[in-house]
């Protein structure tokens, strides 16, 4: 099976970015809240096997996430952990989560954009625990609500948030749509740091195939329409040119008071290039996992339970100083 093939079946079962442009902007009467997490499930090895034990027990959390008594230490914001395209809570996060717990941190992990055909989450739905498939505006306004029940909870005026994939620009829409950030008063922002892995910020090409994608739409064919209703909204709005890419980008990028950290994989097969998550402003940490650390070969997916990235996070976070270097493999971890 050629390389492009294996692409394609990832972006249409797992990826965290699919094709190409389309946007919803009514609120949707479908789309599910985000609730509490059924259990607790174990901690993972790797992405797949924490995707096929979400979809056996979806809704689940990972360890040591979603304690809403938990008190942050002095000094230290509650952190949010925002998963990507096709994701949910648990696989994305059953490997960082606990880390990040018993460093004693307080650590969150909604589901978001969980939505059904009707309004264009697409076919890969039938998955119990497939979520991310709503427009990013939706998901962005539905996880700020998220946020702010977060901030209730443990009495702290911001969050931290670490970001895959599609998750990182959802967030980037809740600062600039829907309160997160303000940039005339950043004391009032809603958030302290933001760190995302592999997050589609300048929009994909998936190997070239949104590529094709875009270039048919602008000859007059509206393609990306009916992937829309294929693969969701969701993930068409994170392609290369995409309206919503352009809106997200046009004018401010960044946001004074916020730490930003973007993490990307050489290897990397969903958002492409790989540089596409790397934002060019004053104060932005670009990090490639692989600078430093050759036999880290880690992909967009299994890159959230690479030793190095984990500790990577915890540094970003304030923690961990001195990254670890492990071998780490492309597609299976």
């Amino acid at each position: 099976m050629s390389r492009r093939w294996v692409v394609a079946i990832l972006g249409a079962i797992a990826a965290a970015s699919v094709c190409a442009s389309a946007t919803v902007q009514a609120a949707p009467k479908t789309l599910q809240a985000i609730g509490g997490t059924a259990d607790v499930g174990p901690r993972q090895p790797g992405f797949w096997a924490g995707y096929l034990y979400a979809q056996l027990h979806p809704n689940s959390a990972p360890p040591g996430a979603n304690d809403f008594g938990c008190t942050p230490k002095e000094g230290e914001n509650p952190v949010v952990l925002v998963h990507g395209t096709y994701e949910d809570a648990y696989d994305n996060w059953a490997g960082i989560a606990p880390e990040l717990a018993e460093s004693g941190r307080c650590v969150f992990a909604p589901n978001y954009g969980r939505t059904d055909l009707v309004d264009k989450g697409g076919v890969v739905t039938i998955l119990p625990a497939a979520n991310g498939v709503a427009s990013i505006a939706q998901s962005a306004t539905q996880l700020g609500r998220y946020i702010d029940r977060v901030r209730a909870a443990t009495g702290s005026a911001k969050v931290d948030v670490v970001s895959h994939s599609q998750g990182g620009v959802v967030v980037r829409q809740w600062m600039k749509a829907d309160g997160g950030a303000d940039v005339s008063n950043p004391e009032n922002n809603k958030i302290g740091k933001l760190v995302m892995l592999a997050a589609p910020n300048h929009g994909t090409t998936l190997d070239g195939l949104a590529w094709i994608g875009r270039q048919i739409n602008s000859a007059g064919l509206d393609i990306m329409g009916f992937y829309a209703w294929l693969y969701g909204a969701g993930p068409i709005d994170q392609s290369v040119g995409s309206p919503f890419i352009k809106r997200l980008n046009s004018g401010r990028m960044t946001y004074p008071g916020v730490e930003y950290t973007n993490i990307a994989s050489r290897f990397d097969e969903v958002v492409t290039p790989y540089t596409s998550a790397f934002i060019r402003s004053a104060g932005v940490r670009n990090i490639t996992i692989q600078d430093g650390c050759s036999k880290d070969l880690s992909d967009h997916l299994t890159m959230v339970y690479s030793p190095r990235m984990i500790s990577l996070v915890e540094g970003a976070l304030g923690g961990v100083t001195n990254p670890v270097c492990a071998q780490h493999g492309w597609l299976i971890g």
